[in-house]
């Protein structure tokens, strides 16, 4: 049996480049199909990110056109990892397999053919894995990759230059969803599941239209939620570190004793004030690793959704139908827009 593929495409404010790639995205399913890989029954999922443009609109009228579109929207803007899990959600009930991308047209979409490929040959886990950053800034390629290298350093298994993009199966999804962590993570989540997994490699390409709606701000927070959520070296490191400086001061006390004894000593207020600056900051740097960590255990016990879908394009198309045939009042045809 041929397996039912959902893409699943989180979207926010893609006004301008969701009629560009939506269409792509949907020739995929078709030559997928048509080469004989995937069902029909294949789907592209959009899921709106509380857009505050006409993503939402865009996506109900590209659903009406055409049966392979469905969509969700969540009921507020709750950042890129919610608005792919929710996707993923909800379609693992639906689908065999299911491949997330960014609407945005970057990743190379042919690389789904692969992914597939490797779907059919066993694997459960595809990772779509950029083969160089040659479209990147120099400071986005050095910090980026700085980034999963300070990753593995603490310990996280994260596949390197890998983002979201990749191919997972039901089976591992189903498995995935009893990890309930409020503070997402997806690409050092999914490897701690396990099962085959392998890699495909792919060049990454200029965005078709609009501008990115992850700026470095988002960016950073994604680093510290994937470092936090993932690991718990920063806490060891801030122990050994005050270890360390705990070991200097102590040996600091006692030279100063037997610089006192000898009337060696110099007075000055300098360097006291240096040291207690120097000790007031390594306890605010301190203090702020350790509440970083407090702040996500805060999070978790609240244990809040993560995502809240308001719509879904098949019930919004079923109540259309509805109101169409309903001639007998005529104020819910002018109450559908």
């Amino acid at each position: 049996m041929k397996p039912v593929l959902y893409i699943v495409i989180p979207c926010y404010n893609e006004e301008d480049v969701l009629p560009i790639t939506s269409g792509m995205f949907l020739k995929k399913i078709h030559q997928l199909t048509e080469a004989g890989k995937i069902s029909d029954k294949s789907r592209v999922l959009f899921v709106n990110d509380g857009s505050k443009d006409k993503t939402w609109e865009i996506i109900c009228d590209l659903a009406k056109q055409d049966e392979h579109f469905i969509g969700i929207a969540q009921s507020r803007n709750r950042g890129h990892q919610a608005a792919v899990l929710a996707g993923l959600m909800e379609a693992k009930d639906r689908c065999d397999i299911t491949i997330s991308i960014d609407c945005d047209g970057q990743d190379d979409i042919n690389a789904m053919d692969r992914m597939v490929d490797e779907y059919l040959d066993g694997s459960e886990v595809v990772y779509g894995v950029r083969s160089k950053r040659d479209t990147d800034t120099f400071f986005k390629r050095f910090t980026a990759e700085g980034f999963y290298k300070l990753l593995a350093a603490m310990g996280v298994d994260v596949v390197f230059n890998h983002a979201d993009y990749r191919l997972i199966s039901a089976r591992v999804l189903k498995e995935f969803a009893n990890y309930k962590e409020v503070n997402l993570y997806l690409r050092g989540m999914v490897p701690l599941v396990g099962f085959k997994s392998t890699s495909v490699y792919y060049e990454r390409h200029e965005r078709l239209a609009g501008e990115s709606h992850y700026p470095l701000k988002k960016m950073l927070a994604l680093a510290f939620d994937g470092i936090t959520s993932l690991s718990v070296k920063p806490i060891r490191m801030v122990f050994f570190a005050g270890l360390f400086i705990m070991l200097l001061s102590f040996i600091g006390i006692i030279w100063a004793v037997i610089a006192a004894f000898l009337g060696q000593s110099v007075a000055g207020w300098a360097s006291l004030a240096c040291i207690v600056c120097f000790m007031g900051g390594v306890q605010c740097l301190f203090l702020g690793v350790i509440g970083e960590y407090i702040g996500k255990i805060y999070l978790e016990v609240k244990a809040r959704p993560r995502y809240i879908i308001s719509h879904r394009t098949w019930d919004e198309t079923a109540d259309d139908r509805y109101n169409g045939d309903d001639d007998h009042d005529d104020d819910d045809d002018e109450d559908d827009d």
